[in-house]
């Protein structure tokens, strides 16, 4: 009976255990399954619910917008793209299908990327030899030469890149130039490099590294070794003398051969803040390197025609950020040309940049990344003012560029000396020696020399041969009439910018209206 009192107690104990335990469970696991939500400890027993909410869908979204986007680009070079080649050793022109060599001497770039590196081996062969027209013929056989050159065609079919890789090529090759000069408008600001051109060198050196910087020296002293020195033009003009000579292709000859078929390098990738500048305004007095579409020559152009050039390598800014992929464009027009005239009075011809054109490629690569796709339109074109700073082109041409980048052609102060020297030599052939009490024409060396300036060595072999004053005083006064004519009397050179020409154009900001140009507005 003392434990009857305890048994309703017991039964409320037994009722009232489950329920504890649950309610245990439930808060040993609550801050559980909080951290698991999203936070990062469990929170306090007075802690409010909304301090580890989790984040809500317009937070993640946030999120994944703010997250860098990128751009696919493929690294293509399209058909009509040049290579610059200078041929590395020396080639008989005699039959068709002999093997030409050489080496790429300026890289080719794909958007930012170098492609096909300077000192790329390029192997190829003589496509065909012309015959010589009878035309030309007759004069050459007047002039003593007795092997007139042959007009040839070669074609490139294979390059083989520095690491191996070798790529079948289609090409058109322009006619090869045996000794190219490089003409600059200012030479004492070539001196000295701005801060852009400072920035692209050491983009592109970091980009290359120390292994690509090596190659390029070596090339560059490669390009000292096959320029034709001053011996090597003095042996050829004594060749040039002979009536029976044999042709060659000579090494260092430069030529253009431009694809005929695109050549794929596959694709790369460049994020929103490699591409935050694309398609902006250069910094002033920044350098563009470019080539001509096509030709432009004075004896043709007029004021207002339009000239258009390609970026052949990429521009960046002072910070080392792409501004201007290669393959954009640069639209001007000639501002002044002087054709030739007669009386040996040269060409002369200016053209001037008015606007930059942001490459394809470069807006489709801003149209992929959301946040620049808004500026896709105004990178397409910049308006700026550029003149020629530097131009590369056959010696022979006789070119010079003025401090504004107007071009003309000039002659050589040493034509006096040989249209004089000329009439002189004519003048001696016509006065007699007396030796021996006989009239005899003059002495063998004016005679050779006077052979010389009629019909180069096949002259001289026939006045020396002759001992003739008709035939002495023939030979002299043709010598001499040519001389003058063509340096005096013919028609001078027009300034000729071939197809491709390799440009470097300096650019900087518009300039402002004049006070007519506001009132007109």
């Amino acid at each position: 009976m003392r434990f009857a009192r305890y048994i309703p107690s017991l039964y409320a104990l037994l009722f009232l255990a489950p329920l504890m335990i649950a309610q245990s469970a439930d808060d040993t696991t609550q801050p559980l399954q909080r951290a698991a939500a999203g936070c990062g400890e469990s929170p306090r027993e007075d802690a409010l619910v909304s301090t580890c909410a989790p984040p809500s869908m317009e937070e993640e979204e946030v999120v994944e917008v703010t997250a860098p986007s990128k751009a696919q680009i493929a690294l293509a070079i399209p058909s009509g793209t040049p290579l610059r080649i200078a041929v590395d050793r020396r080639v008989r022109i005699k039959n068709a299908g002999e093997t030409v060599s050489g080496k790429v001497v300026e890289t080719v770039y794909a958007f930012d990327q170098p492609v096909i590196p300077a000192g790329s081996i390029v192997t190829g062969r003589v496509k065909s030899i012309d015959p010589v027209p009878a035309f030309k013929r007759t004069l050459a056989y007047a002039n003593g030469n007795f092997t007139p050159f042959h007009q040839y065609e070669i074609t490139f079919d294979n390059v083989t890149l520095p690491d191996g890789t070798r790529l079948p090529l289609k090409t058109t090759v322009s006619a090869g130039s045996p000794d190219v000069v490089h003409l600059v408008s200012n030479p004492e600001k070539a001196k000295q490099k701005g801060a852009a051109e400072r920035a692209t060198d050491k983009a592109k050196a970091k980009a290359k590294g120390s292994i690509a910087e090596a190659k390029d020296q070596a090339h560059e002293g490669w390009q000292q070794l096959t320029r034709p020195g001053k011996m090597h033009r003095l042996r050829g003009l004594l060749l040039a003398q002979s009536p029976y000579r044999r042709q060659y292709l000579e090494p260092g000859t430069r030529f253009v051969a431009d694809l005929d078929a695109p050549l794929d390098f596959g694709a790369t990738t460049r994020n929103s803040e490699q591409l935050a500048v694309l398609g902006r305004e250069p910094a002033p007095d920044s350098t563009l390197k470019a080539r001509l579409v096509s030709e432009v020559s004075s004896a043709t152009a007029s004021r207002g025609t339009p000239v258009t050039a390609i970026l052949t390598a990429p521009l960046y800014s002072p910070t080392q950020q792409l501004i201007l992929p290669a393959g954009s464009r640069l639209v001007g027009e000639v501002l002044a040309a002087k054709p030739a005239r007669k009386l040996h009075r040269n060409g002369e011809l200016r053209v001037v940049f008015q606007r930059i054109e942001t490459s394809e490629e470069g807006m489709q690569a801003l149209a992929q990344i959301q946040e620049q796709a808004d500026r896709a339109e105004q990178a397409k074109s910049q308006s700026m003012v550029g003149n020629l700073e530097g131009v590369e082109v056959d010696r022979s041409s006789n070119m010079k560029l003025d401090e504004e980048g107007g071009a003309r052609t000039t002659d050589s102060k040493s034509r006096y000396l040989s249209s004089g020297l000329a009439v002189l030599l004519a003048a001696a052939a016509s006065h007699t020696e007396m030796e021996r009490g006989t009239t005899e024409v003059a002495g063998p060396g004016v005679r050779g020399a006077v052979g010389i300036s009629g019909a180069r060595l096949t002259g001289a072999l026939i006045s020396l041969a002759g001992k003739s004053m008709p035939v002495s005083v023939a030979l002299g006064a043709y010598g001499a009439s040519t001389s003058i004519y063509a340096n005096f009397l013919s028609r001078g050179h027009d300034v000729v910018f071939p197809k491709d020409t390799p440009m470097e154009i300096s650019f900087g900001p518009p300039h402002a209206p004049t006070t007519e140009a506001k009132a007109a507005q």
